[in-house]
């Protein structure tokens, strides 16, 4: 038997130091444990990563406290964790800190516990007959916990001084029991069945029957079973019902299934989707997001840990659930940017998708309407397997787009809101169909401007202006949340006259309210989601038919299914398109493909007006005639003629600091360390002030480098880091596959 654990002590780094194994333990500890151990002079958590007959280590001290026993962490859990510090530059316990829930880490957060009831034996119908007789309400609790199939809590029987009279007669046993803490307990879940598929649909599933081994048909593809699978699929073409049927079969072969989708705003569709087609089985959904509280989330992993929950939905962090055998991880909207982690450790949750599955040996499925050129290009190249969806189910048609050019939009003097807009709105309110407004920046004006100095009031820990928000009659920056109340007068100079110019959603849901009043509009921005149910909430309404305008951010433009809904509109499409970002061009096409795919998702056909000052860009043209293989064309060769990604990996470093001259001399410094002895291969770029430069009070440089093989950078990079002194109010950050430039 084992006698030494190497355990890796919570926030030390990479520091993992022996410790024997107290001998009534031995035999119930694994790699994967939780554990508390002696450092110095006090004890600290930590997590068994190995398991030793001996050590060279002198003076090894026994494991004080087994936390628990059970591996919170699986082997490729830790696995994985070992991959991301390697690859993602970033320290080993960085990379368990992701792995591992703080509410679980910090061992703090417990199941709640309740006080339940049971009959202390079983009692004739003669003798609760009597005691009803004798005393109706105890008689009555009595028969109802005779019929109950399991001990019922003490709070839904009439009176804990009742049931506490029966306990003293011996009728009744009181004890406290496990309550978990389920996010959706008030929602109902009607069970679904399975939607007939199309022959497009039949084809694509066939070939995912096969990367699952659900068949033992010989098929060509077979030989392709353990690539990842790409499913390319249009807005509506019925990507979700493969998923679910994929994740059936998993299900029926006693195996488990995660489901990735890119953030909070799409899992209330889709839990729901998943839990009523699973309702009538004994499979368990799993929900995990930011939006849980610290007790929700705990129960819920338990719930995954202890095998009660076979399919998990979730974020990005969901990858690292602890399920076993596992079957098949779907990623939908698999393009998403908010799949990227923007804190330590920056993954990827989709290339973690793949990674996961490569280690357990199952089935990775993503999908998209539009694919990332990363995933594009990996099955262009045969290392995914590309899957097609061409046509929308039941015969719906692609919506039909518009574009707008607002240059030459005489009639609008002025107007957030094209004359054809307008028009079409009204149109839609006459037959009662739902309308979608997509603006992506939330406020009601973005900026304000001294007429008589110029002065223009902008956040003082940030380079960007300062967003007035009227509802709350304040102004707030949208980088660091800097908030103030909105002044009447100019902070510079004290003159009067104030102009607020530029517009957000919330602007746009006033204007709208004032020229249809007779309509219910709606605003879903990160403003009215600081209520933990207002998003559900708000999207439950427009469902029903209440709302007639959805006004909002990126947050509706996918993933959303409303069969009535027959106009999307989209007031500005250029914002993003002119970012100083090589993927602005992508990320535009993609949100409108995304946005104008929530139209005619029903009966009638759809319609989308694209408002913008750019008609001519290749994002919006492409966009509006769904041509995602012409934007992949013309956007590839300007990435390749720039040996930008997908052709190579971008690693951004970023040093930042309070003093700039300082901070500027440390980026310098770390540029010319980095180009001795740099990887073959690897392009550093000069040391460059973010195009955001100041941001939380810190001033920010970049260095971008370019390499094909991330690795040996990866390594150099911290070797170099870890020799080169930095001042201690610099910091210095890595980000390997970066997404944010800014």
């Amino acid at each position: 038997m084992p006698r030494y654990a190497l355990v890796l002590v919570d926030d030390s780094g990479s520091h993992a130091f022996d410790y024997a194994l107290p001998d009534a333990v031995a035999d119930t500890l694994h790699v994967g444990s939780r554990v508390r151990v002696p450092v110095r002079t006090t004890t600290r958590l930590g997590t068994i990563i190995e398991l030793r007959d001996t050590t060279d280590a002198p003076g090894v001290k026994p494991i004080a406290e087994v936390i628990d026993a059970t591996p919170v962490l699986t082997r490729v859990l830790i696995e994985m964790a070992a991959w991301m510090a390697d690859y993602y530059c970033c320290s080993l316990e960085a990379a368990m800190r992701g792995v591992l829930p703080n509410v679980i880490r910090k061992a703090e957060v417990g199941h709640r516990q309740r006080l339940v009831a049971r009959l202390a034996r079983e009692f004739s119908t003669e003798e609760i007959e009597a005691l009803k007789k004798r005393a109706p309400v105890q008689g009555e609790i009595v028969a109802a916990l005779a019929a109950a199939a399991a001990p019922v809590p003490v709070a839904d029987l009439a009176g804990h001084a009742v049931v506490q009279a029966l306990v003293k007669k011996g009728f009744v046993i009181t004890e406290p029991a496990k309550m978990e803490r389920d996010p959706f307990a008030k929602e109902e879940f009607v069970a679904s069945a399975k939607l007939e598929m199309n022959a497009e649909q039949e084809v694509v599933f066939e070939r995912v029957r096969v990367a699952l081994g659900a068949t033992d048909r010989r098929s060509p593809i077979t030989d392709h079973a353990a690539k990842p699978l790409l499913l390319h699929g249009v807005t509506g073409s019925g990507k979700t019902e493969i998923y679910l049927q994929a994740i059936d079969l998993v299900l029926a072969r006693g195996q488990s299934a995660i489901m990735l989708v890119p953030e909070i705003s799409l899992t209330p569709q889709t839990v729901e989707r998943f839990k009523s087609r699973f309702a009538a089985s004994q499979h368990e959904v799993a929900v995990l997001h930011s939006h849980l509280s610290e007790g929700e989330r705990h129960d819920e992993w338990h719930k995954i840990r202890e095998g009660r929950a076979k399919i998990v939905i979730g974020a990005r962090s969901a990858i690292f659930a602890p399920v076993t055998n596992v079957g098949l991880i779907v990623v939908d909207e698999e393009h998403e940017n908010s799949y990227k982690q923007e804190e330590t450790p920056r993954y990827h949750g989709r290339d973690l998708a793949v990674l996961r599955a490569q280690m357990e040996g199952c089935a990775c499925l993503l999908g998209s309407a539009t694919p990332s050129l990363e995933s594009y290009h990996n099955a262009v190249t045969g290392k995914y397997e590309l899957l097609r969806l061409t046509l929308r189910v039941d015969d719906q048609q692609m919506p039909l787009i518009r574009v707008i050019d607002l240059r030459n939009d005489a009639k609008r003097k002025g107007s957030i809101l094209s004359e054809r807009l307008i028009t079409a709105i009204e149109a839609r309110l006459k037959v009662k169909e739902q309308c979608i407004l997509f603006l992506n920046r939330r406020g009601f004006s973005t900026s304000l401007l001294c007429e008589k100095c110029g002065h223009t009031c902008e956040c003082p820990n940030c380079s960007v202006a300062l967003t007035f928000h009227r509802g709350a009659a304040r102004v707030v920056c949208h980088i660091c949340g800097y908030q103030a109340v909105a002044p009447s007068k100019c902070p510079q100079c004290a003159a009067a006259g104030i102009r607020y110019s530029g517009f957000g959603t919330e602007k746009i849901e006033d204007n709208i309210s004032a020229l249809f009043p007779d309509a219910k509009v709606k605003r879903l921005d990160a403003d009215v989601m600081q209520r933990k149910d207002a998003f559900r909430e708000t999207l439950d309404a427009f469902k029903r038919g209440t709302v007639d305008i959805l006004v909002g951010t990126q947050m509706i433009a996918k993933g959303l299914h409303f069969p009535n809904v027959t106009l999307v509109g989209i007031i500005n499409a250029d914002l993003g398109l002119h970012m100083p970002d090589f993927r602005a061009g992508e990320r535009t096409f993609q949100l409108l493909t995304q946005v104008a795919g929530r139209a005619g998702r029903g009966d009638v056909s759809g319609e989308v007006l694209v408002q913008t000052y750019t008609p001519h860009s290749p994002s919006i043209q492409f966009a509006r005639h769904h041509d995602y293989e012409g934007f992949w064309d013309q956007e590839s060769e300007y990435r390749r003629g720039w040996n930008y990604p997908p052709f190579t990996h971008l690693v951004l470093v970023q040093v930042r600091g309070e003093h700039k001259e300082r901070t500027l001399l440390s980026v310098e410094t770390l540029a010319r360390r980095l180009k001795e002895d740099l990887p073959a291969g690897v392009t550093l770029g000069d040391p460059a002030p973010a195009p955001l430069e100041k941001s939380h009070g810190q001033f920010r440089f970049h260095l971008a480098l370019r390499t094909a093989r991330v690795r040996p950078l990866s390594r150099h990079l911290r070797a170099v880091l870890d020799r080169l002194p930095m001042p201690e109010d610099v910091i210095v950050t890595v980000d390997v596959d970066a997404y944010q430039l800014l």
